[in-house]
């Protein structure tokens, strides 16, 4: 059986792009079969994976209005994985899927004709609750939600959850979150422990055990259009992404 995470948060800076780059690298590192989707119009996943986002000849762009199918766009990434690119034209997707019917569902319809060819899909979401995160959500089983552990993060993350448990409740029953997953921290920082046990209080066995350090490698490995396992596989960040699939594949041994 196969799994569909949707990487969503909609206060950017979070790591949710690194998140997503570095997750389907370390599951494809195990073997898996994994297919990118890069949802967001800034296509940083995109370019974050080898593929020159402005060179693009098709994109997830034309899959979500229907001029291409998902096949046709698929390129490979340089982690070892499948990729959906995506580019700025994925802006006008978002004005346009309001006029088109069953808008909202424009991604699982797709991803429906693939997913059989996976074993794990990760949707890098947009920074943003709009129709392209709404798409994600839909398509998505579970919901993996990277935060700084910062004050205001705790605000952005009840918005967030009752918008999984809207879509939940009317377009995607199955839905649920996989994880929040604690991204760039620094023990040294007293807010940051304060916020990480504040959330441990909250939501329990929700939070993943895995925590991503602040890490300059990780940082860095975009600009070369590399995930961190491929740009330094002994770096503190690509070693945190790897533990981190290896707690989602132990939560969810259903992934062949």
């Amino acid at each position: 059986m196969n799994i569909i995470f949707a990487i969503a948060n909609q206060k950017g800076g979070v790591g949710k792009t690194t998140t997503s780059v570095n997750l389907a690298a370390s599951m494809a590192a195990t073997k898996r079969r994994v297919l990118l989707v890069d949802l967001d119009p800034q296509g940083n996943a995109t370019t974050g994976s080898g593929i020159a986002k402005n060179d693009l000849e098709l994109s997830i762009y034309d899959v979500l209005l229907g001029n291409a199918s998902a096949k046709e766009v698929i390129v490979a990434a340089n982690g070892g994985y499948d990729l959906l690119p995506a580019n700025g034209d994925l802006t006008a997707a978002e004005v346009e899927l309001l006029e088109a019917g069953h808008q909202e569902q424009r991604l699982r319809q797709a991803l429906e004709t693939v997913r059989g060819s996976y074993d794990v899909i990760v949707i890098d979401c947009a920074p943003s609750l709009s129709m392209l995160t709404l798409n994600g959500l839909v398509a998505a089983d579970g919901v993996i939600i990277p935060m700084q552990c910062e004050y205001y993060a705790l605000e952005g993350l009840a918005a967030l959850t009752q918008t999984i448990d809207r879509v939940a409740e009317t377009a995607n029953p199955k839905l649920y979150i996989a994880g929040i997953l604690r991204t760039m921290f620094d023990p040294r920082n007293t807010l940051a422990n304060d916020v990480s046990n504040e959330l441990l209080t909250h939501f329990g066995d929700t939070v993943l055990n895995t925590i991503i350090p602040r890490n300059v490698r990780l940082a860095e490995a975009p600009a070369h259009g590399l995930p961190a396992l491929q740009y330094d596989k002994a770096s503190r960040g690509a070693m945190a992404y790897l533990a981190l699939a290896s707690e989602l594949l132990r939560r969810h041994k259903t992934i062949k």
